[in-house]
């Protein structure tokens, strides 16, 4: 599953690197070679985190890998920065492998830097097995595609059915009443919240912008225009920070003994998360497993219909493998194939990006933490569906470090969080420019 507190990038100096984005942006990183004219075996590594790939890889190693002679020994590493860390550096020297795994939001730094090749020719039809906001990903905005989507964080809504009956509160559909349902909680019970602000995992906020249309990275000719205080995002923070304010959710960060305290007890009665969120309920909260259900994402407005991500990551082909066309094929099976996705789910445990797979094998089941609602992945499959695009920048990890500071403090103060969202806007775009990027106004 998505680890939802690893959501940073490493920090690259990309000042060599800016004069390549220029009308093709994200580009200029080399074309797919045609390994299928090659003679005799072909030998790929593969660099992932993903418990239990080992034995996925095996499925192709002796059948469509033995088959077409191309065989794959994973390599497992660290996640997040240290992985992109480690690429960036073997790219420099020329010794990347050939295949690598990497989180949606780490692949505009990976290409800026010259690190994963266009693979958009040996990928077939893979793009159909996709949401389209999913696949967008891996596009970056572009014809090219830098990878094969792998796992997936489409977010939902979380809730103790059982104190919702108590307290007579209906499920909110919207954000609005997202905010009344809340207020009527803290009147009947002033001692309990409907969930909580956190400033400790960005990503979180990211996919709520995300919902609500936000782009905070895009291209222009050879410049990026940033635009995390967008109308869209500036929505979702004045709304939040108005809850915080008015004292009617709470303020404190997750993953700490006291948010688990606050789940397990029911002072804490519900959660904005993502797929992977029994996962975490199942440690933290274990003394209410079958309470709690899941229901789509509050909405903006009534009419629409579209959910946030949070977390995933996908399979990407280096610009230094000499096979990239065996790569793509491999990365192309492995996401698509239905026996690599059901083992992926078995042995990786992760939620797959594919469509096909999110209602088949693994999925056929509810969690076990909520074996209460049998339709559990059923839903989940069709919220995955409405998955709005993002759009990453190459440093991520700046204005998700900004966000923690300045919406810490936001939250902890119950101040503006309009004047923290201005302050990541801020220090991402002198970044950029300190980096040696263009940054259009």
């Amino acid at each position: 599953m998505p680890n939802p507190r690893r959501r940073h990038l490493f920090k690259v100096a990309a000042s060599a690197v800016a004069a390549t984005l220029g009308a093709t942006a994200l580009a200029a990183c080399g074309s797919s070679d045609d390994s299928k004219a090659e003679s005799g075996p072909v030998s790929l590594t593969y660099w992932t985190w993903t418990p239990g790939m080992d034995k996925v890889v095996d499925l192709w190693n002796q059948g469509e890998g033995k088959k077409d002679k191309i065989h794959v020994t994973v390599k497992k590493q660290a996640s997040g920065d240290s992985l992109v860390t480690k690429i960036l550096t073997a790219h420099k020297a020329k010794k990347a492998p050939d295949l690598v795994q990497a989180e949606y939001q780490a692949l505009p730094t990976l290409v800026s830097n010259g690190a994963l090749a266009d693979i958009s020719k040996d990928v077939g039809d893979a793009k159909s097995k996709f949401a389209s906001g999913v696949w967008q990903q891996t596009t970056l905005g572009t014809d090219a595609v830098y990878a094969v989507p792998q796992d997936i964080g489409p977010m939902m809504f979380y809730y103790r059915a059982d104190l919702f009956k108590k307290y007579k509160l209906t499920v909110p559909t919207t954000w609005e009443e997202f905010a009344e349902t809340a207020r009527k909680l803290k009147k009947a019970a002033p001692d309990k919240d409907l969930t909580t602000f956190s400033a400790n995992d960005s990503g979180l906020f990211a996919g709520l912008a995300q919902q609500a249309g936000a782009k905070w990275w895009t291209t222009s000719g050879d410049k990026w225009k940033v635009a995390i205080n967008d109308t869209a995002t500036q929505k979702v923070a004045d709304f939040w920070g108005g809850l915080v304010k008015e004292g009617v959710i709470d303020n404190q960060p997750m993953y700490t003994p006291a948010w688990n305290k606050a789940l397990d007890t029911g002072k804490q009665i519900a959660w904005v998360s993502a797929v992977w969120a029994p996962g975490t309920l199942t440690t933290a909260a274990p003394d209410t497993k079958g309470k709690w259900a899941m229901a789509p994402l509050p909405q903006w407005s009534k009419s629409e219909n579209v959910t946030g991500s949070w977390g995933g990551s996908s399979t990407a082909v280096t610009t230094d493998s000499a096979h990239r066309s065996a790569a793509a094929k491999f990365a192309a099976w492995l996401n698509t194939d239905a026996d690599a996705v059901s083992a992926l789910a078995k042995d990786s445990g992760i939620y797959p990006a594919a469509t096909s797979a999110q209602t088949s094998g693994a999925f056929t089941t509810a969690p076990d933490y909520f074996s209460n609602q049998p339709d559990f992945y059923a839903k989940a499959a069709e919220i995955a569906k409405t998955t709005a695009p993002s759009a990453w920048g190459p440093n991520v990890n700046v204005a998700y470090a900004s966000f923690n500071d300045a919406f810490g403090a936001a939250a902890k103060n119950k101040s503006d969080f309009g004047a923290a969202l201005d302050t990541m806007q801020e220090a991402t775009v002198a970044d950029l420019k300190k980096q040696g990027f263009g940054v259009s106004q």
